[in-house]
Parts: structure tokens; C-alpha cells; sequence
């Protein structure tokens, strides 16, 4: 089918050079992550797609085995991406982020530097929740990315197609970046999504109201550190072979979308993925036009990310930002900057996260507490329990109400 409303961006040469670069640097992008399926993935913590990495202990990997099936928790992977100087917040999401069920693919980009990289791989190895479980996995070359253009789908994809390499096991991808936080522990998100069926995804998207985009060429493509978009003076015009949708580029998205897009059966996501090779912003476009063009997946969506964008400071005091997460009922928020009072009160109130130790939860060795401590949880229990808490009940609410009403396309019961 011939997409000629769309080839030509417009008139100018430099426009007509640009579309030329991205059809051919689209090519790239699905060589790039198709690449994911020729390497051994990782099942340790340096280079994903190299011969040598290191591989877990078989006590590891037994141990990491949750029980799937009625009755069981899902299992999420998240794809967890920082640049430079985001060691800190990088480790501190993780640690508010683990549960040993799930699977974990830590990304920093190539504005990180080797040390930086290198000190993450160190750091997963030195802790011993980490190294129980061998479910925590670094990547050990990072991906050129700038956040407003296609290579930040690429980085995505790439990952996704990695985890599930690295173990397809699990039921949900979830993407977030460093200034991400939780504001339920794994236990409260893995209660309410328990009883959701596997197959939605929970996507924000809406009709792209746009008649035209601006034009740009990643440069992060064709290369190994990170660079600016070049941005064009000219527009497109919207297609005609499919809708533009737009939303958050922080989607929830079900195992059977993601095997969708990387594998790409019915050729609509390396479509899409050729499309948006070229546009700004792509990460808030790809996966909200590919599951809204799609007649397998767009009934089976939730139009929203469970996701709270943090009120600004501006007029707000602590107590009044707080209130706003809490109460949003929300699953995670971001993106937080300066907010270390804000990020310790969610620690201490809602996660009861003990400094520089993990949330715990019901899988931690039964101790003195209610609620376990970072040594205890170290040590593990029952992977396969979850406990909810009072965040989890009004996440709980929020999922329900999303499900039972025109919030999801397709849904059921």
C-alpha cells in the first residue's frame, strides 16, 4: 500500500534530505531492535548482547521462579532508564520498585559514562535481595537517546525485546525513567493488577488534533553518544492510512502487545515505527497509534497510565503536594526533581521503606515487624504472597472504576 501522503514532508530540500534520513534510519531502528533476537541475552549485569556475560548461580535461578497461573500475583518487568549522574536516583527507584517476582532491566543512555555504568553493574551485585533472586539485570552499553526524538522508542523497544529474552514470564511491561517514583509498594500494585486480565494495557492516549507535525532526524540512530535533534523548519500533513494518537509515554503495556510491537506480525508496528522515525515527541505517539490502529488491541485498552504527574511547587507547600499523590491513587508519579522531603514522606508513610533498604512486603522472612526490615527482606520468604495496604486499596478503587467504565475499550469483568 502506498503511503504517498506522507513521504513528503515538504518542500524544502533540507525536508526532502530529512525524509530520505528517516526512511533510512527507520531500517536502522528495526535492525536495531530486531538485534535483541540474534544476541544471548543477559541473565547478569554487564553487556546484554555480549557472548561473555555473566550468568546467574542455579540457586538464583530457582529462586527466582515465581508460581504462575489462578490464584497467583502477576509478574511485572520493568524497564527502568537514567543518564548521567542518575546512579542515585536510579538505585533508589529500584529499591522502591523491587519485589522478587518481577525482573528488572536497568538502562543508563550514552551521556553516562563507563564508571557510571560500571558502578550500577557493582552495586547490583552487592546486594544480596539482588543477588538472591537474579532478577535485577543491567544493561552493559547504552543507547544513544534523546527523549523527544524516535531513538527514545527505539531504547523501549530494544529493551522490551530483551526482557523478554531474558525471561517471558512476565504479564506487564512498566517503563520509567530516574525522576519516577512509586507511590504503592509492589505488594499494593501486584494485589490490584492480580484480578485485571492479562491482556489489557493501560495506555493514555487520545486523537491527535494536529494537522501537521514538525519534522526532525535523530541523530541518535546513527550513533553512539548522545546528540540534539535537528529540528526542520517545515511540516507534514497528517496521514491517511491511519489515525494519529497521542498520550503519556509512560504506558503499563500487556506481554501480548509488547510481543506485537518488537515482533511485528501484521508489519502495522515497523509501519508505525517507519512513520514516527522522523517526529518529535514519537515516545508520546508509537505505542498510543499502534494499539489504537490495531483491531486486536485497541479493544483490549485502558485509556489511562495509572500514572500522577506531580503538581508543581508553585503555590503548594509539602503537606499539599503529598496529599495530591496520595490521594490520586495513582500507581506511580513523576517526574520529581529537588523533592527529597517529598520522595522520604512517600518512603516513610506509604512504601515504610527503611533507608537504603528495599519496600518490604509480604515476601520478606517473618520478623519482629508487620512489615519486615531491609535484612529480613534480604533473606526472602514467599515470593508468591502479596499483602494490601491502604495505598493499594485506592489503587485498587481507581483500577475498578477505570475497568467498569468507558475509561476501557473491551474490557471485562
Amino acid at each position: 500500500m502506498a503511503h504517498s501522503s506522507w513521504l513528503t514532508a515538504c518542500g524544502s530540500p533540507w525536508s526532502a534530505l530529512a525524509t530520505l534520513a528517516a526512511l533510512t534510519t527507520s531500517l536502522l531502528v528495526l535492525s536495531y531492535v530486531s538485534s535483541s533476537f540474534v544476541h544471548r541475552a543477559a541473565y547478569g549485569y554487564g553487556d546484554p548482547y555480549s557472548p561473555d556475560a555473566e550468568s546467574p548461580s542455579p540457586s538464583a535461578v530457582a529462586a527466582a521462579a515465581p508460581r504462575k497461573g489462578p490464584g497467583y500475583p502477576p509478574v511485572l518487568a520493568y524497564y527502568i532508564t537514567g543518564g548521567h549522574g542518575d546512579f542515585v536516583r536510579v538505585t533508589r527507584l529500584l529499591k522502591a520498585a523491587y519485589h522478587p517476582r518481577n525482573r528488572y532491566l536497568l538502562h543508563l543512555d550514552a551521556g553516562a559514562g563507563a564508571y557510571e555504568r560500571a558502578r550500577l553493574a557493582s552495586y547490583v551485585r552487592s546486594e544480596r535481595a539482588f543477588l538472591e533472586y537474579g532478577n535485577v539485570h543491567v544493561v552493559g552499553r547504552g543507547d544513544a537517546i534523546d527523549g523527544r526524538g524516535p531513538s527514545a522508542v527505539a531504547a523501549v523497544l530494544r529493551g522490551a525485546a530483551v526482557l523478554l529474552r531474558v525471561g517471558a514470564d512476565w504479564d506487564w511491561l512498566v517503563t520509567l525513567g530516574a525522576a519516577d517514583y512509586p507511590l504503592v509498594t509492589q505488594d499494593d500494585l501486584l494485589h490490584a493488577f492480580s484480578s485485571v486480565p492479562r491482556d489489557l494495557s493501560f495506555i493514555d492516549h487520545r486523537a491527535d488534533s494536529e494537522n501537521h507535525h514538525v519534522v526532525v532526524l535523530d541523530q541518535n540512530l546513527l550513533q553512539s553518544t548522545n546528540a540534539e535533534l535537528s529540528i526542520s523548519s517545515g511540516h507534514r500533513e497528517k496521514p491517511d492510512a491511519f489515525e494519529l494518537f497521542r498520550g503519556s509515554p509512560w504506558p503499563i503495556l500487556s506481554r501480548a502487545f509488547v510481543e506485537h510491537c518488537v515482533a511485528a506480525p501484521d508489519n502495522l508496528p515497523r509501519t508505525l515505527l517507519m512513520y514516527f522515525s522522523n517526529t518529535l515527541d514519537a515516545a508520546e505517539f508509537y505505542f498510543q497509534t499502534v494499539v489504537a490502529n490495531s483491531p486486536r488491541f485497541r479493544n483490549n485498552t485502558v485509556n489511562h497510565s495509572v500514572r500522577f504527574d506531580l503538581p508543581p511547587p508553585q503555590g503548594m507547600d509539602l503537606r499539599s503536594r503529598y496529599d495530591a499523590l496520595v490521594g490520586s491513587g495513582a500507581a506511580f508519579a513523576g517526574r520529581f526533581g529537588d523533592d527529597e522531603a517529598l520522595l522520604q514522606r512517600i518512603d516513610e508513610e506509604v512504601l515504610r521503606r527503611p533507608l537504603d533498604g528495599v519496600t518490604p512486603g509480604a515476601w520478606c522472612a517473618a520478623g519482629s515487624g508487620e512489615e519486615g526490615s531491609a535484612a529480613e527482606c534480604s533473606i526472602g520468604g514467599d515470593i508468591d504472597a502479596v499483602r494490601q495496604g491502604a495505598a493499594g486499596r485506592r489503587l485498587a478503587s481507581l483500577i475498578s472504576g477505570l475497568v467498569g467504565t468507558g475509561a476501557c475499550d473491551g474490557c471485562r469483568s
